[in-house]
């Protein structure tokens, strides 16, 4: 079993070379292997997908590695904070963390500058700071849906007019969208 996993990784990571897009989704890993910072050294990586694991924390050196990442999938992991390295991919746009145990957005987040999109759907949120959303001028979407946030949270993200909040079943109204121009 665990051989077909090393070399599952293994095969993933010499495609991703290629492609500049590393997909590790489902691979049981409880770590990121050392393996993608040896074999993906002089590599760009634009995508990567983690989702799925079982990882409780992203090392520190992997944003650094990997700077020019654009869009990376952390999603259904068991993950609780984000490490203050994140910063350092300047151009992400996408990140996703649903279905992790963040109760705290990391403060990191808000510094991402260019981020359009935020996808904390399902973990159990019960902090975020408002006004520091509001700053991300470059963020258009953020999904929250199945969060236990206090409900004065969560009409405070209604309130937002520049991007859209998805709430689902945290929103005190219960929409499922509520579109805020």
């Amino acid at each position: 079993m665990a051989g077909r996993i090393v070399a599952k990784v293994v095969n993933r990571i010499r495609d991703a070379k290629e492609k500049e897009e590393l997909d590790l989704s489902k691979c049981d890993l409880i770590q990121v292997p050392d393996a993608v910072y040896l074999m993906m050294k002089s590599v760009t990586l634009r995508i990567c997908d983690l989702s799925g694991n079982l990882l409780q924390k992203l090392p520190s050196k992997f944003p650094v590695r990997f700077p020019d990442i654009t869009e990376l999938d952390l999603g259904e992991n068991k993950l609780t904070t984000l490490p203050d390295e994140l910063r350092k991919i300047e151009n992400l746009k996408v990140l996703n963390v649903s279905g992790n145990r963040i109760q705290v957005l990391p403060h990191v987040v808000y510094e991402l500058n260019k981020l359009r999109a935020l996808d904390a759907k399902n973990n159990v949120l019960t902090e975020l700071d408002v006004t520091k959303l509001k700053r991300m001028l470059s963020l258009t979407e953020i999904d929250l849906q199945d969060n236990p946030l206090p409900e004065q949270l969560s009409t405070e993200l209604l309130e937002i007019k520049v991007f859209t909040v998805l709430l689902g079943d945290s929103d005190p109204v219960g929409a499922q969208l509520e579109e805020v121009e």
